[in-house]
């Protein structure tokens, strides 16, 4: 079991885990290195890790870009400590851990998980309560409608003649009185009937005669008429 690896934080397979298994392992471009990072900025054989005691150390081949340590440009063979950043060229960092250190703090972690799961009961295993439906209403028989009956009426025969029917008897209506005022309006009507017949006699002879229209005709016809019954003359 490797005791420690390189987690790859900026390049071309951000996240990727080496871990480092043996007691020498060479970084570069090219596929017959250990760790293979594919990227311009990384040398064909760039750095060499070897393990001693206790502990990885890591040394530059001539690289073209370089390589740092925190940031510091590596000039021999320096150790590794946990947590240190390590650089290749501007753009390809990796960060040098402790699996120990990892798998205690993985373990660390689940137990916590594990207690908050715990203390925290899963609702979804509760089964949900289910509402009691309303109770459905009963309904009362209603009462048979009583039937009704229907008798046949029977004409009821007329009285006999002379027989005094029963109750009240109704009294003849009245005569209605005469109305008032009849002979006013008779004598009325005479009145303008004789003083229409004045007019045609006195009058329109009157007009007539000052109009010198009494032989005109159809006034000739009428005076020869009148004329003998007033004294007037008769038109040729």
């Amino acid at each position: 079991m490797a005791l420690f690896q390189l987690v790859m934080r900026s390049g071309p397979t951000v996240g990727k885990v080496y871990p480092l298994e043996a007691q020498v392992i060479s970084i570069g471009r090219d596929a017959t290195n250990m760790v293979v990072i594919n990227d311009a900025e990384v040398s064909r054989r760039h750095a060499r890790l070897e393990l001693r005691t206790s502990a990885y150390a890591i040394q530059d081949l001539g690289s073209t870009n370089g390589t740092f340590i925190n940031g510091t440009r590596l000039s021999g063979i320096q150790v590794l400590n946990p947590g240190d950043t390590v650089t290749f060229g501007e753009g390809i960092v990796l960060a040098y851990e402790s699996v120990s250190a990892m798998e205690l703090n993985a373990t660390m972690q689940a137990s916590k998980d594990a207690q908050t799961i715990i203390e925290r009961p899963n609702l979804a295993s509760v089964p949900a309560r289910v509402p009691t439906p309303p109770p459905t209403p009963v309904r009362m028989p209603q009462p048979a409608p009583t039937p009704v009956y229907y008798s046949r009426q029977v004409p009821a025969s007329p009285a006999p003649m002379g027989s005094v029917p029963a109750g009240q008897v109704p009294m003849p209506p009245e005569a209605a009185p005469a109305r008032k005022g009849g002979k006013k309006t008779i004598i009325i009507i005479l009145v303008v009937v004789v003083i229409l017949i004045l007019c045609l006699c006195i009058v329109i002879p009157l007009i007539v005669d000052v109009l010198k229209m009494d032989c005109m005709v159809p006034f000739k016809y009428f005076f020869n008429f009148i004329g003998p019954l007033f004294g007037y003359g008769t038109c040729p």
